[in-house]
């Protein structure tokens, strides 16, 4: 399998932009035949797409106090979507405090759901779900399946940490996010193995 080439081109020119995860080695596969990872696939897809089928919001009440919203009013799917590598870039700020949401656009499916204090700073280091990610998508290129992963930031989370981290719960576990570790008794843990990018 060939190296992969990262794009020249900027996040603004990759308008619905694969995730390149541009690191300078091939991932392992994560040992799945083609039809065991389009099986995969499917099933998460089904149960998601159940999830993203259910009433969304009520009418509420102008003067009563503010709530956070519901798990399935977030639609991780409609957010814009950035290269994963978006950190690399310079900002001005650390960024705010966000939810994010790595997602397979070609299915689509949730990968993944994470919070952050700085968004802008998230991805910076090590973290698991980059190896997950790099190996689901060493996957897909093994059997010649296309593969479009992208991380989305929806930027209206709390502010207060554990209100916060609260909400993040409540959406993996309502989405059941397969990389998210909370949920590997559902779906198993194909794509955990390897060494964790930098």
């Amino acid at each position: 399998m060939a190296e992969y080439q990262p794009s020249l081109l900027s996040d603004r020119d990759l308008k619905a932009a694969e995730v390149s995860w541009a690191y300078p080695h091939t991932a392992p596969t994560a040992g799945l035949s083609a039809p065991e990872l389009q099986d995969w696939k499917q099933r998460v897809q089904t149960f998601q797409h159940q999830v993203g089928g259910a009433p969304i919001a009520e009418q509420g009440d102008l003067f009563a106090p503010v709530s956070e919203p519901e798990p399935t009013a977030i639609d991780p799917f409609t957010l814009p979507q950035r290269n994963a590598d978006f950190w690399r870039g310079q900002f001005t700020d650390s960024g705010n405090a966000a939810l994010y949401f790595v997602v397979d656009h070609e299915v689509p499916i949730l990968l993944y759901v994470g919070e952050t204090v700085k968004a802008n700073q998230r991805w910076k280091g090590t973290h698991d779900c980059k190896r997950y990610i790099l190996n689901y998508v060493s996957a897909h290129r093994t059997h010649g399946l296309p593969v479009q992963v992208n991380i989305g930031f929806w930027p209206h989370a709390p502010q207060d940490r554990k209100a916060r981290q609260q909400l993040e719960s409540d959406l993996i576990y309502t989405w059941r996010s397969p990389f998210n570790k909370e949920n590997w008794r559902f779906w198993g843990t194909p794509f955990v193995g390897g060494q964790s990018p930098d």
